[in-house]
């Protein structure tokens, strides 16, 4: 496999003997943060760009940067990019990463983890691993499929959380918007909702063994309509992030065209074997604040008799925001306000007219003892155009914390990746 560098070119051998431990007060930031917006004693560098699609990130130890790679398909008869995963590396330790290694590449992939000596990634239909031996970047053997033929289309990608045990938590979002497929009515979708036996849930595996399938797992949760930010908490419990619903303006005898762009809300939720969320008959109001019926079942925006007994939210957000990755913030090198908390990357909206367009940002949320502590904050913006800036259409999609306590955030949109920093100026 060949080894690139962003400035130059380095071997596989080379990229693992050259490990070194990151040094935050080298770091170098932008003038500009990179273009975006942060607050104020934090800086940020461009630690990679242009990269094809990078979406969630782990840091290891020694501060290399995995990268899960989209991929991006050619324009005009030309070729696409494949993704796969990718090795960033700081060797000089000033913010930016000047080593970059194709680890894997060849199919999309939304998630990657390490756990138990290996390398685990997703290509919307499988989960599966690499061997990794110590001290080496680059896969030692070839994969091994862990659960093959999950449910295609729709909410496509199998992003993934793996606990201590071993407990594999894959994300298998739903299908449709509101569980009416081809050829149904969408005011009127069925009931139950057929969907709900595959998908619009979290399934538990086992991470250590090979060849399973979607009935050799348990559903762990229903009632999540995507959750692609998922992740295991200092708690080692389950977090999530729900993409709400769309098109309740759709219902103009009930809603108008403003509660559709605020409502429902995107949700933070803590997962709890058994838990229904409430997908499709409910959504979150963020005018009620509270779970209330869905329009297609009977509900007006503020009914809430289906919706008693499902599981609220511990966090809500404004609507069509798009959540696609959280990390708790356990390290030392921020303020102390922002240890226990949570980092949640809002990859931004596209179908809140005729109200302007919104998310496009990181945003903290404080947590103390499993619960929101106070209202989250903006923490890092004008990622977009359609939020303030000026620039190119940023849109954050993943969120890690280096071994030096810094954030680092990737866009997918035009492939850049920042570190972010506190410095205290």
């Amino acid at each position: 496999m060949r080894a690139r560098s962003i400035f130059g070119s380095l071997t596989a051998v080379s990229i693992m003997m050259m490990a070194q431990p990151v040094d935050a007060q080298r770091v170098k930031c932008a003038p500009d943060n990179g273009g975006i917006n942060l607050p104020a004693g934090f800086c940020a560098t461009v630690f990679a760009d242009s990269l094809p699609a990078p979406r969630h990130l782990r840091v290891t130890s020694n501060g290399d940067v995995y990268v899960s790679l989209l991929g991006r398909g050619g324009r005009s008869g030309a070729p696409g990019t494949p993704g796969g995963v990718v090795l960033l590396r700081d060797t000089n330790r000033d913010g930016k990463a000047d080593a970059q290694l194709d680890v894997v590449r060849g199919f999309a992939n939304s998630e990657i983890v390490m756990f138990d000596n290996h390398m685990y990634v997703e290509n919307t239909r499988s989960v599966f691993r690499f061997p990794m031996k110590r001290g080496q970047v680059t896969p030692a053997g070839p994969a091994d499929t862990i659960v093959s033929g999950l449910p295609a289309g729709g909410h496509a990608a199998k992003t993934f959380a793996i606990a201590r045990d071993g407990s594999l938590y894959v994300n298998i979002g739903s299908a449709t918007n509101v569980c009416a497929g081809r050829g149904s009515d969408v005011k009127r979708p069925p009931d139950p909702c057929p969907e709900l036996t595959t998908r619009a849930g979290i399934w538990r595996f086992d991470a250590r063994k090979s060849g399973q399938t979607q009935a050799d797992g348990t559903r762990f949760v229903a009632g999540l309509r995507n959750a692609i930010g998922i992740t295991i908490g200092p708690d080692n419990a389950v977090w999530a992030m729900q993409h709400g619903r769309d098109a309740l303006q759709s219902w103009p005898d009930l809603f108008d065209a403003k509660y559709g762009a605020e409502n429902p809300a995107e949700e933070l939720v803590r997962l709890k074997s058994g838990d229904d969320y409430g997908w499709p008959y409910c959504y979150y109001s963020n005018v009620e604040k509270k779970l209330v019926d869905a329009p297609e079942y009977g509900g007006d925006g503020k009914s809430a008799a289906r919706c008693a007994s499902k599981t609220a939210p511990v966090a809500a957000y404004p609507g069509h925001w798009a959540p696609n990755d959280l990390t708790f913030y356990t390290a030392s090198a921020f303020p102390a306000k922002y240890r226990g908390g949570l980092f949640i990357a809002f990859h931004g909206s596209w179908n809140r007219a005729p109200e302007p367009q919104a998310g496009y940002r990181v945003v903290y949320q404080p947590m103390r003892d499993g619960k929101a502590s106070g209202a989250y904050e903006t923490f890092a913006d004008q990622f977009s155009p359609n939020s303030g800036g000026d620039g190119p259409n940023r849109r954050p999609g993943g969120l890690a914390v280096g071994p030096d306590g810094a954030l680092y955030i990737a866009d997918d949109a035009t492939g850049r990746i920042w570190k972010v920093v506190y410095t205290g100026r």
